[in-house]
Parts: C-alpha cells; sequence; structure tokens
C-alpha cells in the first residue's frame, strides 16, 4: 500500500505527500518530512498545496539534506514566513499521485470501509491505519471491540471501494476473546 495519504477539499481530491517540520535558515526553505514511498517525486513538483485551506504555491527548489526534503517555495521568502506553516501538510491533487500496483491503494480509500468477515459478520469500521515498517496495519473499530488487523493476503481477502467493505479472514489470536 502506498503510504500517501488523501483528504477532499472543494471538488478536488488531494494526497499529503509530506509534513512540514520546520523553518529552514533565513530565506524562506522549508525542511519537510516525506510521507510518499518515493522522495524523488519532489523533484518533479511544479506546485504544491499547503495547510488545511490548501494555499497554492509554485516550488523553486527542492534538495535533500539528511533524510529530509527541502523545499523552496515562491511567496515563501523569509523565516518568519516560513514559520507560518510550520506542522502544515504538503498536498498535491490526486491525479498527480504514484501510479499504484494491483492490489494497492491509499490510504484515503482505506480508511472509513466496512469491516465483515468471509462470513458476513461485521466487525466495524477501518478507523486508522499503522505502518508497522513490515506490513501495515488497520485499526478497526466495532460495537464491541477493536480489532487490529494485518494488511497480508491471508487476512485481507477482498477490498471493494464500490460497496465501501473490507472483507477479512480472522486468524486466530486477531480477536481479543
Amino acid at each position: 500500500m502506498d503510504r500517501e495519504q488523501g483528504q477532499r477539499a472543494r471538488s478536488t481530491e488531494y494526497l499529503v505527500i509530506g509534513q512540514v517540520i520546520a523553518p529552514r535558515g533565513v530565506r524562506g526553505e522549508l525542511k519537510v518530512r516525506c510521507e510518499s514511498e518515493d522522495p524523488q517525486r519532489f523533484l518533479a513538483l511544479r506546485e504544491v498545496y499547503l495547510g488545511e485551506g490548501r494555499a497554492r504555491f509554485a516550488v523553486r527548489a527542492v534538495r535533500f539534506f539528511k533524510g529530509q526534503i527541502l523545499l523552496q517555495l515562491h511567496g515563501i521568502e523569509d523565516r518568519n514566513e516560513a514559520e507560518r506553516w510550520r506542522d502544515a501538510y504538503v498536498s498535491i491533487p490526486l491525479e498527480e499521485g504514484l501510479p499504484l500496483g494491483e492490489d494497492e491503494y491509499y490510504y484515503h480509500q482505506i480508511e472509513g470501509l466496512t469491516v465483515i468477515t468471509e462470513e458476513g459478520e461485521v466487525l466495524g469500521r477501518v478507523v486508522e491505519i499503522l505502518a508497522t515498517g513490515a506490513n501495515d496495519v488497520y485499526v478497526v473499530r466495532g460495537e464491541r471491540e477493536e480489532i487490529l488487523l494485518p494488511a497480508i493476503r491471508e487476512v485481507i481477502l477482498r477490498v471493494d471501494l464500490e460497496k465501501g467493505l473490507l472483507v477479512v479472514h480472522l486468524l486466530e489470536g486477531l480477536r481479543g476473546e
């Protein structure tokens, strides 16, 4: 699954590809933590959207420094202006997202799905996705319990985005009973 996360604003959907950690230097450069599987994607960006209001900025320069992305944007010219964007999410339009492979989904497509077992028992909804390194874990909250489901083929049987369903096979020990 791609780590990029989507959000809806106006009539366009956006993907979060990073988060501003802090300003860097005095010329308005932004230190960004990458939220994409491919940090190199930043090199091809012409514009990005910052914060909840999706303020649009043209990209002036991108470089990498100590595992982070340094982003210079037109309109952010000094440290004070850069400080204003601390903790803001960096987004792009959904159509500019990385292409997904078969059986790959963006987080925003999985979050909110109703989770049912292969027998038809409703377990709840996916309320969060935890990136663990080995595989993602879906946090499913139901009326009676919360279940952590590893996003592996043995557990996730089918994703039906049209019906809003995630069909799963519960391995022994996944339920807190």
